[in-house]
């Protein structure tokens, strides 16, 4: 078999790191802590793009593109921002390199210091809304939806590859608004986006909801976020869109005239997803023989592998194979024909249900002679001897089905490993197990950390959907009365 993969069972985080490197995903760099996206990888990464661009146009959202240098002072003006991103900051303080005196290659030329130090991006607040002053005196100028697909730094000791690299891909949209009322409805419109996407194209069931205090974005009254269970149980924040209410239009003084001719600050919110999906969509979907893609998002959608004993039989098999092709093609489907002479059937086989292909179609002579095909479905690995007669049209269907079963599969395992928990010695007990626990909370952040240091467990979200969590009780670590239960679960 071609690139065996660990098994998860034998260790998950081997499984994961395997899978990246042999499926073609990615592979680290010569740079410590960043990755390169081979092109696999990246053509998955492209559609995420392509359909998630589409959906934050369909709001009125523009792409921009800011600068990737922040001015070392611009974090300085939101002290609660630059606390919460500055022990990752990666800073430029030279621009220029010499000749080093010693003839040990070159140096940094110490005369070539910057008058302000620059700060590689980690995130683009500040930027864009010493940007935003520039644009915005009166209330005609309102709202602003904008939109960048952008790389940022976060220099990170400890990386794995699509979940936490030093540099990383994504968006972030940065939104202006007059007030507060339409800056929280677009927060919430677009965390809904999110939803909508990781559920439809990621087939990754998601819950929505709040963070808790500790665990909002540095700079912000409220982050709402998409939460996942991964198949180890632990979660993973897969998208978040946060409300930044006065902020940064107050840090950077942008102000405009309202109806009534008042100065007033501006509202804002900030949302984004990563690349940080691709892991998602490994560890939720994947399996003992590798990737298993949403056809959604998978950049093939059905692969044909010819089998055959002579050349007669091989031309004769790819003719055919064309015709299907170009049928399949014309339905909108991407189809590839494996028309490799060095490598054995069965090694083409296993190579593609390494990188997820969510069809197989394989063709031999008797299939030629008979006007049939040999179907395998990715998600089950169950095959079918079809007709060619209305293939087209099977194919389609049964895309959809492999898109609505792999849906339902995470799904199922997600429900059957979240469970109320009311007792704090059960509670340390099953978490480290791997399960979403929805347990009461006092709302204070010494509770929150507490329980934290003691088992590494964080509150994932106060949900708005797919729990009903509002019910009187008592804190499952403090004992102290609570309105509600939150998700707790230990997390990447």
């Amino acid at each position: 078999m071609a690139k065996e993969v660990t098994k998860r069972s034998e260790n998950y985080s081997q499984w994961y790191n395997n899978l990246v490197v042999k499926a073609d995903l990615a592979e680290q760099s010569a740079v410590r802590g960043c990755m390169v996206i081979k092109p696999y990888g990246y053509a998955i990464w492209e559609k995420m793009q392509r359909i998630l661009d589409d959906m934050f146009k369909a709001t009125g959202v523009q792409n921009a593109y800011f600068p990737l240098f922040i001015p070392k002072s611009f974090f300085s003006r939101e002290a609660e921002h630059v606390a919460g991103f500055a022990k990752e900051c990666a800073v430029v303080t030279h621009h220029r390199l010499m000749n080093d005196p010693d003839g040990k290659g070159v140096v940094v030329d110490p005369e070539a210091k910057l008058e302000e130090e620059l700060i590689v991006r980690p995130t683009s607040e500040t930027i864009i809304w010493s940007t935003y002053k520039n644009w915005i005196t009166s209330w005609r100028d309102l709202p602003i939806l904008c939109n960048q697909w952008a790389n940022v730094v976060r220099w990170e000791m400890r990386t794995r590859l699509f979940l936490r690299t030093a540099e990383f891909l994504w968006q972030e949209g940065h939104t202006a608004h007059a007030t507060a009322q339409e800056a929280q409805e677009e927060a919430w419109r677009m965390v809904q986006v999110y939803a909508d996407f990781a559920r439809n194209y990621l087939a990754l069931p998601v819950i929505v909801g709040h963070k808790s205090p500790n665990e909002r974005f540095a700079g912000a009254l409220d982050t709402l976020t998409i939460e996942a269970m991964m198949q180890d149980g632990k979660a993973l924040q897969a998208g978040t869109s946060h409300f930044l209410g006065q902020n940064f239009a107050k840090s950077f003084d942008v102000q405009f005239t309202n109806k009534e001719g008042k100065q007033e600050y501006v509202w804002a919110t900030s949302w984004g997803v990563s690349t940080r999906l691709m892991g998602a969509l490994i560890m939720a979907h994947g399996d003992d023989n590798g990737l298993v893609l949403p056809p959604a998002l998978a950049p093939i959608h059905v692969v044909m592998v010819p089998i055959y004993k002579s050349e007669e039989e091989r031309n004769a098999i790819l003719e055919k194979m064309e015709e299907v092709k170009k049928s399949l093609e014309a339905l909108g489907k991407s189809v590839k024909i494996d028309d490799r002479d060095t490598l054995r059937p069965g090694f083409k086989f296993a190579e593609w249900e390494l990188k997820g292909v969510p069809v197989r179609l394989a063709m031999g002579p008797r299939d030629l002679a008979a006007g049939t095909v040999e179907v395998h479905r990715r998600d089950t690995l169950e095959k079918e001897t079809m007709s060619l007669d209305g293939l087209g049209a099977h194919i389609c269907k049964l895309l959809d089905d492999i898109q609505a079963n792999i849906y339902q599969k995470a799904y199922d395992f997600r429900q059957a490993n979240v469970e109320k928990c009311d007792n704090w010695e059960e509670f340390k007990e099953k978490i480290q197990d791997g399960k979403f626990l929805l347990c009461h909370w006092d709302g204070t952040a010494e509770t929150e950390q507490k329980i934290k240091d003691e088992t590494k467990a964080t509150i994932r979200c106060i949900p708005e959907d797919s729990f009903v969590c509002e019910e009187e009780g008592v804190d499952i670590y403090s004992g102290k009365p609570s309105k509600q239960r939150v998700v707790f679960a230990i997390s990447y």
